[in-house]
């Protein structure tokens, strides 16, 4: 697992990218993405990341989840995680002193995988590279999330990707908290139908 500064985790491969794509993506890359944008921690923020076999993280994690598994099927029970947050992190050329904050879950009992996504307050969508504007942190092309798992079939753009409606990411949710998504990626689950395309 890899954590990129640029929103992202990914596996067995970096992603030095800074400019959002739509999933799925060429070249077989899985990775998870909170908010795939231009985060320069230089300017502001940090990102943290941890392993946890913790009973009372993997308690919340288990209650936390429950909404994204159909009814009848057993609830999530997992036993590890991986966390990895973004905390206050600032946009590449930023000329303020706007800040996001976002998580990205992985939490497995060995058969069930899923991705969680947490949203803090999200103050910018797009850095200079992306033809943002270096004052607000808006326009240009803004940040992507969801998840690819490299196989060209199960992937997943949280609707509003790479659109202004990313920064509202904090106000949404497919379960019902705003701020958080789940989705179940052992085998692919979407809790609401792929966005249309216009």
């Amino acid at each position: 697992l890899q954590v990129n500064n640029n929103g992202v985790v990914s596996f067995g491969t970096m992603v030095p990218e800074f400019t959002p794509e739509p999933f799925p993506l060429p070249g077989h890359r899985p990775f998870v993405a909170p908010y795939w944008a231009d985060v320069d921690t230089r300017l502001g923020g940090n990102v943290f990341y941890r392993q946890s076999r913790d009973p009372q993280l993997l308690a919340r994690l288990a209650q936390d989840l429950a909404p994204a598994v159909p009814p009848g099927d057993p609830p999530p029970q997992p036993t590890w995680a991986f966390v990895a947050t973004w905390d206050r992190v600032a946009y590449f050329g930023a000329a303020s002193d706007k800040v996001n904050t976002f998580q990205a879950v992985l939490a497995s009992d060995s058969i069930t995988c899923f991705v969680l996504l947490n949203y803090g307050d999200l103050q910018w969508t797009t850095g200079i590279a992306n033809q943002g504007d270096p004052h607000t942190g808006l326009g240009g092309i803004p940040a992507q999330a969801g998840f690819d798992s490299g196989d060209n079939v199960h992937y997943y753009n949280v609707p509003g990707s790479r659109t202004p409606a990313v920064q509202s990411l904090s106000h949404r949710s497919n379960l019902g908290v705003p701020g958080r998504w789940a989705f179940r990626v052992d085998h692919f689950e979407a809790t609401e139908g792929p966005p249309e395309t216009p």
